[in-house]
């Protein structure tokens, strides 16, 4: 015997059932929960760091002097002194001076050190420890303890050249001098902190695929060039842009290296970095639109370097 739905039979049997109330806020709860829990971030982020970006941007665009009742909108005009300006261009020729002086040679050592610190070493926690030590210590002991070992008259960085027959060097009326003896700092704080990291994704490479490769012949020189190196590209391109980063915005090490602490430089400014002029631009000489104009050009230079660097690793690291 066949049952037979009439035509309001079948429209109840099709009719969607009206879900709990319980069931309607669990979903609602499942698609705006991930956004309330990243909510913080951007609205931190937007407050404490676009919003200071944008005006920055705005206030480059006036004659804007700290303390002055008026301002004046000039336009361009910051920013084609800048252009003209000889302590701008020598202040960046320091800055990446002193960054390729101290990023090329940390990236190099750092990948080296993690291949050390990989091995079958004693005590390799301890080890693995120690490299960090120069980045715990406080950057204003580390400066004072470079800055005696570079003094131009009594460091024991002088005792030694002079002991293999080489002239002292005065490592802070020098410009090349001041550079190494500042990039010198820099390496010797961040070269442990990037060791570790580029450690830490050696050991994330699966063994199998060494055992495989040493069970073919290969050595462990054509080990680490051909499997490990590629194998590490995210690693290096994070370490070499943040290291880019930094480098450009080098503004502590400098300023400390300054006996008096002044933010000059140095008598002739052989060692004043961007943001060094940026610095005396705003809070010596209450130009805070020139010091704005300074800071917006130091973020494209450091947006199209590390783009570059960015590019020249991938094409690199294969």
């Amino acid at each position: 015997m066949t049952a037979v739905l009439t035509r309001p039979d079948r429209e109840r049997v099709h009719q969607p059932r009206s879900r709990p109330p319980r069931h309607r806020l669990s979903a609602l709860d499942n698609k705006v929960s991930p956004y309330l829990f990243v909510a913080p971030f951007f609205v931190l982020f937007g407050a404490i760091g676009l919003f200071p970006l944008l005006y920055t941007a705005y206030v480059s665009l006036f004659d804007w002097e700290l303390g002055a009742d008026e301002t004046t909108f000039v336009g361009l005009d910051n920013y084609r002194t800048l252009f003209t300006d000889s302590q701008f261009w020598n202040a960046l020729f320091n800055t990446f001076s002193i960054f390729l002086l101290s990023s090329v040679p940390q990236v190099i050592v750092a990948v080296v050190l993690a291949a050390l610190l990989s091995a079958n070493l004693r005590a390799r926690t301890a080890w693995r420890m120690g490299v960090l030590l120069p980045y715990v210590a406080s950057l204003v002991a580390l400066t004072i303890i470079f800055g005696n070992l570079f003094g131009p008259q009594f460091g024991l960085v002088n005792s030694v050249l002079t002991t293999l027959g080489i002239p002292p060097v005065d490592w802070q009326a020098n410009t090349f001098g001041s550079h190494v003896a500042i990039a010198s700092m820099v390496n010797w704080r961040w070269t442990g902190y990037n060791a570790l990291i580029v450690l830490a994704a050696m050991l994330a490479i699966p063994r199998e695929v060494h055992e495989a490769a040493t069970v073919d012949g290969a050595g462990a020189l054509r080990r680490f060039f051909s499997i490990t190196l590629p194998m590490l590209k995210p690693t290096l391109i994070f370490v070499i842009v943040t290291s880019t980063i930094g480098g450009l915005q080098i503004f502590t090490e400098p300023k400390l290296y300054d006996p008096a602490g002044g933010s000059g430089g140095g008598a002739e400014h052989q060692y004043q970095t961007v943001v060094l002029y940026m610095y005396q631009s705003a809070f010596q000489q209450l130009d805070l639109g020139y010091a704005s104009s300074i800071a917006w050009t130091l973020f494209l230079i450091v947006i199209a370097v590390a783009g570059l660097n960015f590019w020249l690793t991938r094409r690199a690291v294969r």
